[in-house]
Parts: structure tokens; sequence; C-alpha cells
């Protein structure tokens, strides 16, 4: 039998997704004061693996991940989903979202994304939220599962969750 113990806290990450960049500078200081300062911002990359938000955001869309200097409890943090759609209701342009929030957590293992949407590889995590591991660490970095998103699979996001994952570590201790 084992003993129950809390989980360690995690890093909070986010990818957005949005044909106007000039929507990640005014959503991350809405991020900022949700969830507080933000350690760890990545590049702004072009969008191009999928066609499934062309007809919501159009063409020409643009990707960046942030991470978050504090980390959190797992206790109810997929209700992380819940407050960034919130916030994407705040840009709505003419009823379609403007920009797409992606969150979700990392610890030493695995990258975790929250999804409104059920499927075969995904847990319920309450309130309508899902959560699903979207890569698992092993052979010194992250790797995909075959239900990974394809743009997950990429070298380019394998190096940033890679980095995140080494900046959660010194805020864990493990130097």
């Amino acid at each position: 039998m084992g003993n129950v113990r809390p989980p360690k806290k995690v890093q909070l990450v986010m990818g957005l997704i949005s044909a106007d960049t000039g929507l990640f500078d005014r959503t991350k200081k809405y991020l900022e004061k949700m969830f507080g300062p933000i350690d760890f911002e990545s590049a702004v990359m072009d969008f191009d693996h999928t066609e499934y938000y062309r007809e919501e955001f159009g063409i020409g869309l643009k990707r960046i991940f942030f991470g978050f200097r504090k980390i959190f409890s797992l206790d109810n943090l997929y209700t992380v989903k819940i407050k960034t759609n919130m916030l994407e209701r705040r840009f709505l342009q003419n009823g379609k979202r403007a920009v797409n929030i992606d969150p979700g957590c990392l610890d030493m293992s695995k990258l975790v994304l929250f999804s409104t949407k059920d499927y075969s590889h995904r847990i319920y995590a309450g309130k309508g939220i899902y959560a699903e591991v979207t890569l698992f660490y092993k052979d010194k970095r992250f790797n995909a599962w075959p239900w990974t998103y394809p743009d997950y699979k990429t070298e380019s996001y394998i190096k940033i969750f890679d980095s995140i994952r080494e900046l959660y570590r010194k805020k864990i201790g493990l130097v």
C-alpha cells in the first residue's frame, strides 16, 4: 500500500495563437494579472501545422509560448482553462475569437494540456475540462505520443518545453 502524498507543484505554461501578434502583448498583460509574472517567453513562430483554425482566425497565424515564474498546486489547476476561455471571449471580434489560449502545465516527466474536448486519451478533470499528457520526458528530452498535436511534435516546440523544464527544475531545487 502506498502512502498518500500531495503532488509536487507544477510549471504553468500557455500557448497563444493569433493572426494579430499585437494581441500577444495585450493577452500577456491579462495573463500576468491572473497568474503572476512570466519568466519565459518564446519567439513568435509561424503556426502552419493545421488548418483547424483557418475559418475562425483566417490565415497567417502565429504562435507564442509563455511560462510563469510561480509554480502552482495541481489542486483545481484545470480551472485555468475556464479562466483563459473567459479571456478569449474578452478579445472576440465579430463573434469570433481573435486569440486562442492553450493552457497546460509541466513537471519533470510530462507536459499536460487542458481542453474542453473529450477523447480516448483525455481524462476528465472537472467542470467540463479534460487533461491530456501531450509530451513525456525520456532520454533527456520531451517526446511525443501518437496523439500529440503535430506542432507539439516539432523540434522547435520540444526545445521550448525542454527550456521551460530547466527553469522549473531550478524552481523546485533540482539544480
